[in-house]
């Protein structure tokens, strides 16, 4: 007879755990609080517009991949991606438009026309960031941190030899005013402390291993948009017997004996062999876990930031426009203080503005466009005025957005749906509306994440963008993978 598995919440780590446990001879059971699948990584549609409304930046695709080719399948018999070129527009308030295209000579030659930078130290940044991805990929992503065993491998004790190079006791930002001293070429490599939710005047200059992953390894779109990731590991955990059963929100996890042996669900008590938490640890330990002892020190670290997303059914084409734009704001240092130490919206935020329909037509009627228009927000820490900070907000990005394109897009604008942290939280279960789970402000942040397992009660483990190794569609795989050859030992 098979052993069982239940898996709690069907965001991206939920549905690759599901098809790992799968693949280890459990019957998987997974049970999801909303009416589908997907977590952040879902779409809406309004009036005809196509919304993917999380995760809009796809690196590592081979970690997906790895999945189908795990269960013997073909992954393109679920779901293709391609390549993007160029990858990124950026707009500066004074005028400069850098295109940030796929080949990195090309994009250093870019960085070389538009700024006062040469194209030999930004070939000579891209190399640096490169080695931090060698020496780090293997302590901080590919496994866990909370085995002992790990730290015992040629490649780790690489790493710990060439800690310096890591840069950990800098920040971000000190690490790049050194490589650079334009400071638009400063702000744009800054930019990439908000992938994982976190400022980068504070966060370690050992993240500098992100843009690595998007510029010298490369950035893509599945085709048919972000939410084909999920339909594709739908369809797959479909073919391998997995059970996915929604509008299921759990309740609670059942705990004997020190032992995790089911959950509660719909006031029914079902039992397993085994209990994996996609949702927010914070949030498992809070609901889900009322009465086990909690690692207070993990949980209650600093949370990263969230976001206000303003998704906009746009009716006109602006062809100087790519499916990825950012529109910066001109005092970065203080739009981070606002975000993290005064927990209110900088009244000039940097946009993020996704187009999907540039690459897939059909997400937009014919002449119109479908915008994700985002911004770094804070995570709801009891502010009493988000109404009033979403109604700037919205003005603010729309007279932004209308110097640069030199428009008014009001009258443009026929569809719109928001996105806030109030709402983020109750939709996806992120603590706090926090995107990204625990910020990365501190050198030691990587180590205070909470593992993949538990070590006080057995067979109760985690997954997903709150525990190690951290946020984005990659780290989610990883973190499914990581928890996946945990079960058992």
């Amino acid at each position: 007879m098979k052993k069982t598995c239940v898996i709690i919440g069907a965001g991206p780590a939920g549905m690759a755990s599901a098809i790992r446990m799968a693949n280890k001879g459990y019957q998987v059971s997974v049970f999801e609080a909303n009416e589908k699948a997907g977590g952040k990584l879902t779409q809406s549609v309004e009036k005809g517009y196509r919304f993917d409304m999380g995760p809009s930046v796809f690196t590592m695709p081979s970690l997906v991949d790895e999945l189908y080719t795990l269960s013997g399948k073909n992954p393109r018999d679920y779901f293709d991606y391609i390549s993007l070129d160029p990858v990124y527009r950026y707009f500066y308030e004074d005028g400069t438009k850098i295109v940030a295209y796929k080949s990195p000579e090309k994009f250093a030659a870019e960085i070389a026309e538009k700024t006062t930078e040469k194209q030999e130290k930004v070939l000579r940044f891209l190399q640096k960031v490169e080695q931090k991805y060698t020496l780090t990929a293997e302590i901080f992503l590919y496994n866990s941190l909370h085995k002992v065993r790990n730290y015992f491998t040629s490649r780790v004790a690489k790493g710990l030899l060439n800690f310096g190079k890591l840069e950990a006791f800098k920040t971000m930002n000190e690490a790049n005013e050194q490589d650079f001293t334009d400071p638009r070429v400063v702000q744009l490599f800054n930019r990439y402390a908000t992938y994982n939710g976190s400022n980068p005047y504070e966060a370690p200059a050992t993240l500098n291993v992100i843009p690595h992953l998007e510029i010298n390894m490369g950035a893509y779109i599945p085709v048919g948009g972000m939410y084909a990731i999920t339909k594709g590991l739908i369809a797959l955990g479909n073919d391998l017997g997995v059970k996915y059963h929604y509008n299921s929100r759990v309740t609670e996890i059942l705990i004997e004996h020190k032992k995790a042996v089911g959950i509660v669900v719909n006031g029914e008590k079902q039992y397993f062999d085994c209990v994996v938490s996609n949702m927010d640890v914070f949030n498992t330990y809070k609901y889900l876990l009322p009465t086990v002892s909690k690692p207070e020190s993990k949980l209650n670290q600093p949370k990263s930031s969230s976001a206000i997303i303003f998704y906009w059914g746009i009716k006109k084409s602006f062809a100087e426009l790519g499916l990825h734009n950012i529109f910066f704001s001109e005092n970065y240092p203080e739009e981070f203080h606002s975000i993290f130490h005064k927990k209110q919206v900088y009244k000039d935020p940097t946009i993020y503005l996704n187009i999907s329909s540039k690459k897939s037509p059909e997400d937009a009627p014919e002449g119109c466009e479908n915008w994700f228009t985002m911004i770094n927000a804070p995570h709801n820490d009891g502010q009493t005025n988000w109404d009033e900070m979403i109604a700037q907000t919205r003005e603010a990005l729309i007279q932004k957005i209308n110097r640069h394109l030199k428009t008014d897009i009001r009258p443009f604008i026929e569809a719109e749906l928001i996105w806030e942290p109030r709402k983020i939280e109750q939709i996806t279960s992120s603590a706090f509306g926090a995107i990204y789970g625990n910020s990365s402000n501190n050198k030691f942040a990587a180590f205070l994440r909470h593992a993949n397992f538990s070590s006080d009660i057995k067979g109760l483990y985690f997954c997903g963008g709150s525990v190690h190794p951290g946020p984005s569609i990659p780290l989610c795989m990883l973190s499914a993978k990581i928890m996946s050859e945990c079960v058992g030992e």
